[in-house]
């Protein structure tokens, strides 16, 4: 039978693992002719999380889990996971069920066939999110959009299932800093998106706040654009256009005129300018070389606590 490995990211989800799995099992038992293995990875959870994947491990077949030493991020249990599938295909879920179970047989069957390598989900509306969150987050697929040659497809969810082939692409990406929506479309292959309407969460909260979310869209656009640096660029050379221009200015003025040397306060204002935009080019710059910084010190991306199942250790 062809294997299909699910790779379930998990951070304090203690009120939502037991219903997932119930709810996906149910649905992944239809599947004629697919063998299911669950990758759970533990990322760092504090609460009982552990314990119920430790007993799921134990009671139910197919069920393989992984812990972390601490929280890696989302991104981090994502790779772990690809890394240990053993499927055919393998597919990336959210434990709090906002990612609908129900959808798996036809994103199975639009891989299966080899029409397509990957068959992703995109919601089309951001109803229960915050008005400010839905409205920064359509700008930020406008804005990475146009900065990046990679497309970042406005509502694209995790939640995906691809063929081996593709996987292993993404393994080849052994990147520190991941971006894992830029990752899955830089890689190419064919692409089939499959809309579904927001789903809430089950129970429990976001581990996405708004100030996470503004820092992972900061890493998304400085791994996939150097727009930015670009933008630097162009203001020094305005800037200094501008100065070049003012100072040919002052100095007629003052020959035809006399008394250029007045109008202070305006000049502190300008200074006070300029100098906001050395603050901001610099902070871009210092964006890639914070990237570059820990890239080049090539600390493992995850580390492993523990592990359930027929594991191995691998090399990360």
């Amino acid at each position: 039978m062809a294997l299909l490995s699910l790779i379930v990211p998990c951070c304090n989800e203690e009120d939502t693992v037991e219903r997932f799995y119930a709810e996906t099992a149910a649905v992944c038992a239809a599947l004629d002719g697919v063998e299911v293995e669950y990758i759970f990875v533990d990322d760092g959870s504090t609460d009982g999380t552990l314990d119920i994947l430790r007993r799921l491990g134990t009671e139910r077949g197919g069920v393989r889990w992984l812990s972390f030493s601490r929280n890696f991020g989302k991104e981090a249990a994502m790779l772990a996971g690809l890394e240990h599938a053993r499927g055919d295909w393998a597919a990336v879920m959210d434990a709090d069920l906002q990612d609908p179970p129900e959808l798996l047989p036809r994103l199975l069957e639009l891989v299966r066939d080899g029409a397509y390598d990957c068959a992703a989900v995109r919601r089309v509306d951001r109803r229960g999110e915050p008005p400010i969150r839905s409205w920064f987050a359509r700008q930020f697929y406008k804005i990475i959009n146009k900065m990046s040659n990679t497309e970042i497809v406005d509502g694209a969810r995790d939640y995906r299932l691809m063929s081996r082939q593709m996987v292993d692409a993404i393994l080849r990406l052994p990147e520190y800093n991941r971006f894992s929506k830029g990752i899955f479309s830089w890689v190419g292959f064919r692409t089939k998106w499959v809309e579904t309407v927001n789903v809430e969460r089950s129970a429990g909260e976001s581990k996405w706040s708004f100030f996470k979310l503004l820092l992972y869209a900061l890493d998304g656009i400085t791994a996939f654009s150097t727009a930015p640096l670009a933008v630097a660029s162009v203001l020094g050379l305005v800037l200094c256009a501008v100065s070049f221009f003012a100072i040919v200015f002052v100095i007629v003025r003052q020959l035809v005129w006399g008394g250029s040397a007045f109008g202070w306060p305006s000049l502190v204002c300008i200074i006070l300018f300029i100098a906001g935009i050395q603050l901001f080019c610099m902070g871009i710059l210092g964006q890639y070389l914070a990237k570059t910084y820990l890239e080049v010190k090539r600390r493992p991306i995850y580390i492993l606590r523990e592990q359930g199942g027929d594991m191995h250790e691998k090399e990360h």
